[in-house]
Parts: C-alpha cells; structure tokens; sequence
C-alpha cells in the first residue's frame, strides 16, 4: 500500500524549476499548512524553484487517545525514555526518499534540493537526511526533535557535512526547548553542522525564525555554487 494517498501540493517560482524544496508539516495538519512559505522564501536563489508540500496519511495516534489525523508516524509520548515508533519512523523516511528521488527524476538534484519540516514533519526531515543516500542542499528542522538518535551509527551515507538549520521556541510546551539541544548535541558528535536558533515563542513559527531562515537558505544554497548569484546581490 503506498504511504501517500493524496499527491502533494506543487508551486514554481517559474517554468523551468532548477531547485525544490520539500516541506512537511506538523502532526494533525497537512500540505496546506506551510505554504505560505512560497512567498515567505521568495528569493533564496535566482533559479525558478519548485515548493513540494505532501499530506501525510491519516493513522491512528497513540498519544492523542488512539485518534485517526494526519501523522507522519504514531507517537507514544513526549520524554525522551518514550518508546518509539520505529517501524512507522522508517516507512516515513522511505516515502520521503521517494518524493527526493521524484524531483530527480524532473530534473533537479539531490544537491540542489532543501528538505525541512516543523514538529513531527521536522522530525522526519531530520532522519530522512541522515540516512538517505541523497546528498541534499540543506535540511531544516523547526520546533522539533532527532527520533532514534540512539539507532544512528557512526556515519552517515553522505549528508555528513549538510548544513542544518534548528529553529526551537524558549516557551515550547509540546516540544521542550531542551529537545532541540540534544538534537543539535547528536549532531555535532556526528559532525554535522546544525545550528540552532532561539526565539521567546511557544509551539509555532515567528517572523524573525522565518527572516533568519530565509538568509541560512540563501547561504546554503550559495556555499555549494549553485545560488551563489543570490549571495552577491
């Protein structure tokens, strides 16, 4: 049975998209819930790009009561010492692996693609990165966490040195703030170059994180060479 049952929501900044950018959303939304990131990213590179937005599928969530929405994978808890749902983790990461290797088959490579997610969506963005035999141009993770950080081995396929971007709420009551510390701590012992990015709010994005973000995207894109037009402006 395939993990996606609608296709995801596309927008181009011209026809001929040379960079994409797959973003996946929080636990009980869907594809709709960030695009306004179309206009929020407007001109991190001067190449048409194309905003990919998938739905995650409906399933039931333990920790909401056994409740059928949309979700990456079912969660047991929000402690660190919570099983997790490991199986539902990888299925993910394999049919956002997929979504990659459908944007190469367009024309656009790994290296010119950015994957991101917020909460449970940045959770997934996160392993898919550190596991996909796909280098990617950056990864982004907002408000979320590393899952199975205790399953991850000494290496990683390629994505070694993908610059990372953490964006985490002080006042997070979903998410700790000390969430996003471990995760930039796992990181970094694998050398891979996260920073992470503060911002006095709770369980959502603020205009500043969107700002800095949209300046760590234009960065990234122009340190491999291929945005490095939109760094000289």
């Amino acid at each position: 049975m395939a993990f996606f049952v609608r296709p995801p929501l596309q927008f181009v900044s011209g026809p001929h998209p040379r960079y994409a950018l797959i973003w996946l959303h929080g636990l009980g939304a869907d594809g709709h819930d960030f695009t306004d990131l179309v206009d929020s990213l407007a001109g991190i590179t001067d190449q048409d790009l194309r905003f990919v937005f998938p739905h995650a599928p409906i399933q039931n969530v333990t920790l909401n009561g056994g409740a059928a929405m949309p979700a990456w994978f079912d969660l047991y808890g929000t402690r660190p010492e919570d099983p997790q749902d490991e199986v539902g983790i990888r299925q993910a990461a394999c049919a956002v692996l997929e979504l990659i290797r459908d944007q190469e088959r367009q024309g656009v490579p790994g290296e010119r693609i950015v994957l991101g997610g917020f909460s449970q969506g940045g959770a997934v963005a996160l392993y898919t990165m550190l596991t996909a035999p796909v280098r990617l141009a950056a990864t982004v993770g907002l408000s979320t966490y590393l899952p199975l950080a205790h399953r991850l081995g000494d290496g990683f396929p390629v994505n070694d040195q993908t610059p990372v971007f953490l964006g985490h709420g002080t006042q997070d009551p979903m998410i700790p703030y000390s969430a996003a510390v471990r995760t930039q701590a796992v990181l970094a012992q694998h050398r891979v170059p996260a920073k992470l990015h503060t911002y006095p709010m709770a369980h959502t994005v603020s205009a500043p994180e969107l700002a800095d973000l949209k300046d760590f995207l234009t960065a990234a894109l122009g340190a491999t060479g291929l945005g490095a037009a939109a760094l000289n402006r």
